[in-house]
C-alpha cells in the first residue's frame, strides 16, 4: 500500500461495513428446510423478507432460502437513504412525451408513493427502531442546466407522491451544506435516512415472528416444474412449493440465466470517516439531510445516525477494488466537495452490489411460472421492500402482474449474458461526460458558478 494511501486511513481502519457495528448478518438459529410450503422465496434481502412477511400474515406457509446469511448483501450495506419515488419513472430516451409513457409514469409514481407509506407502516407495525429520520433530502445539481429537468418534474412529483419538492435558493444551499461545489439544489421533504442494518434486523425478526421459515446457507441448485407446482432443491434440503419467488436482485446467479440477463450488478462503494471534530459535525450538513448528486456517476452522503461521522458513497470504479483503494478514491471525491475534510481519515470502507436494469426501472413479473422482484437501480430501501410486498399481494389475490405499473417484461440486450464486461467502458464514458458537462456549464455561467 502506498504511503499516501496509508496516511488517509485511521489507525483503527477496517473493511468491515460501518453498519455492522451494532448488528451484523449471522446465523443465530439454523432452521431446517420444510418439506412443503405454499411459497418458496429465493433470497433473504428486503424484497424476499417483505414478500415473506405479507404472505405469512395472510396465512400462507413460507420458506425463505438464502445462499449465505440473511442480510449479507445490499440490504445491510447500502447508504440508508429513503425516498418515495424521486428516482422512479425517469423516461427512456426520446419517450418522455408519449401519452403511453406519461400514463405509466403517473402509475409508477403512485406506487412509489405507496412504497414509502408501506415502509413507514412497517416500522410502526413491527416497532422497528432503525434511527429513522424523515428530515428530507438534498438533490445537489452537478450543473445549472440540470435544474431544467427538475423544474419540469417537480409538479408531477408533488402531485403524485406528495414529495414536497422545491428548488433551493443559493442562500438555502449555503445554509444546508458547507460547500460551494454545486450549481444549486432541489429539496425533497418526503425523504430521510435510516440505519439499514437495524432496519433489516427488525424486518427479519418480524418475518420470523410471523411464522415464516428463514434458512441460511441454503443456496438453491435447481427449480423444477412439477405439475402446477415446483420442486426447489437447495444444498440444505428440498421443498415442494406451490409458488416460487426470486428476489436475488444484484446477486442473481446462473441458476436463473434469463433473469440474470436482465440485471446488471454494479458495486457501490462507501466510506465512513473517523469521528469528526465538534465544529465539523455541526457545520457540514447542519440539518442532517441526506444528499445525492445529479451527475451520471453519482455520489451520495449523509451523517451517521449519531452525527459524529460523514458517510460518503458512490461508484468509486466500475470494476472490483480493494477496500483501501476505494477508500482513496472516495476520500479524494469527498475532499473535493468538502476541502475542510482534507486531514480527516477514513475509518471504514466497504461495498455492495446494486442491480441496474436496461430501462432503469424496477420490475416484478413471472417467467416460466416463477415470480420475480428485481432491479432497485439504487433506490432499494423502500422500493425493494415494496416490490416484494406487491408480489405477495398478487399471489394472495391471484392477480396478474399487469396489475402493477412495474409489471412490464424485464428487458435485456443480445450481447449481455450476466457478466457486466462493458461497465468499465460505459462507466469511464459517463465519467468523462460528467467532466465535460461541468466544464461547459462553468464556462457558460462563469460569473455565478464557482
Amino acid at each position: 500500500m502506498s504511503g499516501s494511501r496509508q496516511k488517509l486511513l485511521a489507525s483503527d481502519f477496517t473493511d468491515r461495513p460501518y453498519w455492522w457495528g451494532d448488528w451484523q448478518p449471522h446465523d443465530a438459529s439454523p432452521t431446517e428446510v420444510p418439506p412443503e410450503v405454499d411459497v418458496a422465496i429465493v433470497g433473504a434481502g428486503y424484497a424476499g423478507l417483505s414478500c415473506a412477511l405479507e404472505l405469512s400474515r395472510n396465512a400462507k406457509s413460507v420458506v425463505v432460502l438464502e445462499a449465505n446469511v440473511p442480510g449479507i448483501g445490499a440490504s445491510t450495506l447500502n447508504g440508508g437513504q429513503v425516498t418515495g419515488g424521486v428516482n422512479v419513472g425517469k423516461p427512456p430516451s426520446g419517450g418522455a412525451t408519449s401519452e403511453l409513457w406519461k400514463r405509466r409514469e403517473a402509475e409508477m409514481l403512485a406506487e412509489a408513493a405507496e412504497a414509502y407509506r408501506l415502509f413507514e407502516r412497517t416500522l410502526e407495525l413491527h416497532d422497528i427502531d432503525c434511527s429513522y429520520r424523515r428530515n428530507g433530502r438534498i438533490t445537489a445539481l452537478w450543473t445549472s442546466e440540470h435544474l431544467d429537468g427538475w423544474t419540469q418534474r417537480i409538479p408531477l412529483l408533488n402531485a403524485r407522491t406528495d414529495a414536497g419538492a422545491r428548488e433551493m435558493t443559493p442562500d438555502e444551499m449555503r445554509c444546508e451544506l458547507e460547500s460551494d461545489y454545486y450549481a444549486g439544489g432541489i429539496f425533497v421533504a418526503r425523504a430521510g435516512h435510516i440505519d439499514p442494518a437495524q432496519y433489516f434486523r427488525g424486518l427479519l425478526r418480524a418475518v420470523q415472528s410471523s411464522g415464516a421459515v428463514v434458512c441460511s446457507h441454503a443456496p438453491v441448485t435447481t427449480i423444477e416444474r412439477r405439475g402446477a407446482a415446483f420442486v426447489v432443491t437447495s444444498t440444505r434440503g428440498t421443498v415442494y412449493a406451490r409458488e416460487v419467488v426470486v428476489a436475488t436482485n444484484g446477486y442473481t446467479g446462473a441458476l436463473m440465466p434469463q433473469l440474470r440477463r436482465g440485471v446488471v450488478p454494479v458495486t457501490s462503494h462507501q466510506i465512513a470517516t473517523e469521528v469528526l471534530p465538534d465544529d465539523l459535525r455541526t457545520s457540514l450538513i447542519p440539518n442532517d439531510r441526506a444528499v445525492v448528486e445529479t451527475r451520471r456517476v453519482t455520489n451520495y452522503y449523509r451523517l451517521s445516525p449519531d452525527r459524529k461521522r460523514l458517510l460518503f458513497g458512490g461508484r468509486a470504479r466500475f470494476y472490483p477494488l480493494d477496500p483501501r483503494q476505494s477508500a482513496a478514491v472516495l476520500h479524494a471525491q469527498m475532499v473535493s466537495r468538502f476541502p475542510q475534510l482534507t486531514d480527516v481519515k477514513v475509518s471504514h470502507s466497504w461495498g455492495g452490489s446494486v442491480a441496474l436494469t436496461f430501462d432503469f426501472l424496477p420490475h416484478i413479473g413471472k417467467l416460466d411460472g416463477l415470480h420475480y422482484a428485481l432491479g432497485c437501480n439504487g433506490s432499494g430501501v423502500t422500493m425493494m421492500g415494496y416490490l416484494g410486498h406487491k408480489v405477495a399481494r398478487l399471489i394472495i389475490e391471484q392477480k396478474d402482474v399487469a396489475a402493477s405499473a412495474f409489471g412490464a417484461p424485464l428487458p435485456t440486450h443480445p450481447l449481455y449474458h450476466g457478466w457486466p464486461w462493458f461497465m468499465p467502458v460505459i462507466g469511464s464514458y459517463y465519467q468523462a461526460r460528467d467532466v465535460v458537462d461541468r466544464a461547459i456549464s462553468r464556462r457558460r455561467n462563469a460569473s455565478t458558478f464557482v
